[in-house]
C-alpha cells in the first residue's frame, strides 16, 4: 500500500480485547525500529480455522470479519511490523510494507511476500507440507492464499532474512525505497530510475513479471544484488481471490503438469524455472544457480582483492565458520552464465553425500549494471553478529564491511562503469564432474 492508504486488520485471538502497534523498521540510532501508531484496546474474537478447500488444498480465512481499519495516515515508507498483544499478554506480528511512490534515484529493498507465503504453514498446510507435517508432501497445498495469518510469530522470514540488512542500509544514511514483490509483478513501471534492486535473504518465489521486470532493469544500468541463495528459484503465478487481485500464490511444483495453464501457456506453468516444460535456469539473473540444501560450511574468501572486501582485512586465509549454508549457490559456468563473471568466494563443502562448492560472485552487464550474489542464504542472518548457526559473532564485522561497500557502490549508479567484472571462470573450473547435472538436483 501508499503512504496514506487504509487498510484492514483480521485478528483471531482469545483474549477478550487486544491492542495493536506499528513500528517502523530501521536503524534508529541501533533500536531498530520506532513505534509511529498504537490503537488502544480493540474487542477481541475468536475466528475459525477453516479446512482446505479444492483440488489445490488451499487455506484461506477469507470468511474471517475485520477487526479494525487501520490508516497509514502520516506513516513514513517503509517496512513496517504490527504488534498485536492480547489482555493476556500474548503477542504476535504482522509484517506490512508502506511502498515508496517512486523509486528514482535510489536503492529499492523489495519484501519477498510471495516466499514468506510459500512458507506459512497456519492452517496446517503450506507449499511444503500437509497436515501431517514436513514428510507430508503430497498433502501439500497448490496455491496458498495471503488472506490467512502468518505461523510461528508472524515475522518469522522477515525478521531473519530482511530486518537485518534494512537496519544495515538505513544506518548509512542511503536513498532507500520500499516495496513487495507482490507490488513488483503488478506495476511494470515501479523500477524506473532506480539506483540498484535488493533481493534479501529467502527470494524464491519469482512470476515472469517479477523476473523480466528485474532483468529490464539491470539492462538499463539498474545494480542488483541478491544477499542471500536460492532467489528465483520456482516460478509461480498470482491470483484473485474475494479480497483483491494478486492473494493467491499459485506453484505446483513436481506436478506442474496438473498446473490449468499446461499446454495452453508454458511459459507460465509453476513450477522451478530451470526444469520443462519452458525451462529458463535462473543464473541468466543471478549469476549464480541454486545447488542444494541443507549444509553447514566454512565461507572461503579467494579474492581478498576484490572492492567489495575493501576495510575487511581479509586475505586468501580468511576463512568464516558456518556463514555457508543452510542453502547456497554456485556458479556453473554454462551457456546461461553472464560474463564477464568474478569469483570472489570459493567455498569447498559437502551436501548430501556429494562434494562441491559454494560461490560469492560479481559480474557486469552491457549496461554497466553490477550484479553481486551472496551465493548463501545464512548471510543476511550474519549480521545480526548474535552466533546464529554457529557463525561467530565477531564475523559480523565482515558481512556488515561488505555489504557495506555494495550499497554504498551501487547507490552511486550503473557499477559497472568504476568497477567492472574481471573474468576469472577458468581459475576456478571445478566442473569436470559437475555435480549438479550428474546428480540434476541433489535435494
Amino acid at each position: 500500500m501508499l503512504p496514506g492508504e487504509t487498510f484492514r486488520l483480521f485478528v483471531s485471538t482469545t483474549g477478550r480485547t487486544f491492542r495493536a502497534e506499528a513500528f517502523r523498521m530501521g536503524w534508529y540510532g541501533g533500536a531498530q525500529a520506532r513505534r509511529v501508531w498504537t490503537s488502544g484496546d480493540l474487542p477481541g474474537q475468536r475466528q475459525q480455522v477453516p479446512d482446505a478447500s479444492d483440488a489445490t488444498r488451499t487455506v484461506s480465512a477469507v470468511a474471517w470479519r475485520p477487526s479494525a481499519r487501520i490508516s497509514t495516515g502520516g506513516w513514513p515508507e517503509g517496512a513496517y511490523l504490527i504488534r498485536l498483544t492480547s489482555d493476556s499478554g500474548d503477542q504476535r506480528y504482522v509484517p506490512v510494507t508502506v511502498r515508496s511512490r517512486s523509486a528514482a534515484g535510489r536503492v529499492v529493498l523489495v519484501n519477498a511476500v510471495t516466499t514468506w507465503q510459500a512458507y506459512n504453514a497456519w492452517g496446517g498446510r503450506s507449499l511444503y507440507q500437509g497436515p501431517d507435517g514436513k514428510g507430508d508432501y503430497d498433502g501439500r497445498s497448490l496455491a496458498v492464499s495471503c488472506d490467512r495469518p502468518y505461523d510461528h510469530n508472524g515475522a518469522r522470514l522477515f525478521l531473519v532474512y530482511e530486518q537485518p540488512a534494512i537496519a544495515l542500509a538505513e544506518s548509512l544514511g542511503l536513498p532507500l525505497a520500499y516495496t513487495t514483490n507482490m507490488d513488483l509483478d503488478a506495476d511494470p513501471g515501479l523500477l524506473a530510475g532506480a539506483r540498484a534492486v535488493i533481493s534479501l535473504g529467502h527470494d524464491e518465489y519469482w512470476t515472469p513479471a517479477m523476473r523480466q521486470r528485474v532483468t529490464a532493469a539491470r539492462d538499463r544500468g539498474t545494480n542488483v544484488a541478491f544477499l542471500g541463495a536460492n532467489a528465483c528459484f520456482r516460478r509461480i503465478r498470482m491470483e484473485r481471490t474475494a479480497h483483491g487481485d494478486r492473494r493467491l500464490v499459485v506453484c505446483y511444483k513436481t506436478d506442474w503438469k496438473r498446473d490449468p495453464w499446461y499446454g495452453r501457456d508454458d511459459a507460465a506453468v509453476t513450477t522451478d524455472w530451470r526444469e520443462p516444460p519452458e525451462a529458463d535456469p535462473e543464473n541468466s539473473l543471478t549469476g549464480t544457480l541454486y545447488e542444494s540444501n541443507g549444509t553447514s560450511a566454512v565461507y572461503t574468501v579467494t579474492e581478498p582483492g576484490h572492492w567489495l572486501f575493501a576495510g575487511t582485512g581479509a586475505t586468501r586465509a580468511t576463512r568464516i565458520p558456518n556463514l555457508v549454508g543452510t542453502e547456497y549457490d554456485r556458479v556453473t559456468g554454462d551457456a546461461h552464465t553472464p560474463r564477464p563473471m568474478e569469483i570472489i568466494a570459493h567455498s569447498p563443502l559437502e551436501c548430501r553425500g556429494v562434494r562441491s562448492y559454494q560461490d560469492s560472485a560479481y559480474y557486469t552487464a552491457e549496461s554497466g549494471a553490477g550484479v553481486f550474489n551472496t551465493g548463501t542464504m545464512r548471510w543476511v542472518e550474519s549480521l545480526k553478529g548474535d552466533g546464529a548457526h554457529g557463525i561467530p559473532p565477531s564475523s559480523a564485522r565482515f558481512t556488515r564491511r561488505v555489504t557495506a561497500n555494495l550499497l554504498r557502490a551501487f547507490a552511486q549508479g550503473p557499477a559497472g562503469r568504476r568497477h567492472s567484472a574481471r573474468d576469472n571462470l577458468a581459475r576456478y573450473d571445478p566442473y569436470p564432474n559437475n555435480a549438479i547435472w550428474l546428480h540434476r538436483d541433489l535435494w
